[in-house]
């Protein structure tokens, strides 16, 4: 109808126009109809060029074209299976969510297990048992750039043929930023240790919590004694002949306290500046103190402060502050801060004087007194 009246109205000049003009005159006031009749975002999702489709098949095996894109619409009349509706769904919220990290500058948040991959660990807690490696892994992990195996994977003593990618399976997934971490303290008396970790890689960092081995002993014995009920005596396990002070060093409560010779293992390996040393006994008194130390070694910013610790007078050790998340303050599991069992003064006095040489070589080896007297 436009068309009609605008040709009715250029009626009275068309003698002057040749049939040429009168032809091309004619096409473009036909296109520009066209244009107002249709517009143009009809044509695009028709043609399907800029957005992308997807096919639903009917029951009878015919196949119905489907818009796929978070931007595309249906008739009302339209309707879609279930599983096809859920999918659309999951396909918005995929679409979304790469559009959100696209545009957000924000980091992704680090519990969210979609982010990050699994790698093989850039520092290891080795050891010792009973020193207080469960401490300086719960304490560490509160910073927000290093994760950590939950538990000891035992890879380098027990688990080595399983392979290098059974243990990346069991790391959390981390940041191009962040540490990964785990613990297992029995790597530092192993012997086949040293050597297997730095076939992963010589650079991955080492920390060694060590306490007087003379508690760490009556620790462990304690342990081992609330799960053995019937283990013999300490005296009869740590004494070849206790009245000769002849300590029985195959015993692996005693044979774990000679550090100096299980770092010498170490050494053959990795340099000294590569393994940082936590006071057991320090961590107790001063948590913050040697979590500055052991973030500085790391290479982390000082997160982790003064601020995140009380002690706790019925463990007799450190725990956290509430979190902001939770409504109690986090202390370390039941079977830490056990009440130890009571031992003979004059034993206690022997195994003193045995370790005694063992902790001299030990200070003079890290270029520190642990003062283990």
């Amino acid at each position: 109808m436009a068309c009609v009246l605008l040709f009715s109205r250029l009626l009275p000049f068309s003698h002057r126009l040749t049939r040429t003009s009168i032809c091309l005159l004619s096409l473009f006031l036909s296109y520009l109809c066209y244009c107002a009749l249709f517009p143009a975002y009809i044509i695009i999702q028709k043609s399907g060029d800029l957005t992308p489709s997807c096919q639903r098949v009917l029951a009878d095996g015919a196949k119905r074209t489907l818009q796929k894109s978070v931007s595309c619409f249906f008739p009302l009349d339209a309707k879609l299976t279930s599983a096809e509706s859920s999918q659309m769904k999951a396909d918005q919220r995929h679409l979304s969510t790469q559009h959100n990290a696209r545009n957000d500058t924000l980091s992704p948040p680090v519990g969210y297990v979609k982010f990050g991959i699994k790698r093989l660990p850039n520092a290891i807690i080795v050891g010792v048992k009973k020193g207080g490696t469960r401490a300086v892994l719960e304490f560490i992990r509160i910073h927000p750039d290093v994760r950590a195996a939950g538990t000891e994977t035992h890879f380098f003593d027990r688990n080595y043929d399983r392979g290098p990618e059974w243990y990346r399976g069991l790391m959390p997934r981390t940041l191009d930023s962040q540490i990964t971490m785990e613990k297992t303290p029995s790597y530092f008396v192993t012997k086949e240790t040293p050597h297997r970790i730095a076939a992963m890689s010589r650079d991955t960092k080492l920390i060694v919590v060590v306490r007087d081995p003379v508690t760490r002993a009556i620790s462990d014995y304690t342990q081992t004694l609330s799960k053995t009920p019937d283990l013999p005596s300490f005296q009869e396990l740590a004494f070849r002949n206790q009245s000769l002070g002849i300590v029985d060093t195959s015993w692996n409560a005693i044979r774990i306290g000679l550090y100096a010779m299980h770092l010498e293992n170490w050494l053959h390996y990795f340099p000294l500046a590569q393994i940082h040393f936590v006071s057991g006994e320090r961590l107790i008194t001063d948590p913050a103190g040697e979590l500055a130390r052991v973030q500085d070694f790391l290479g982390l910013k000082r997160i982790v402060t003064d601020k995140h610790f009380y002690f706790n007078r019925t463990k007799g050790f450190p725990c956290l502050k509430k979190p902001e998340s939770s409504g109690s303050p986090r202390c370390l599991g039941k079977s830490k801060g056990r009440t130890h069992v009571q031992i003979d003064r004059d034993a206690i006095e022997q195994l003193r004087d045995f370790y005694r040489p063992y902790n001299v070589r030990f200070y003079e080896m890290v270029g520190h007194d642990f003062k283990w007297e």
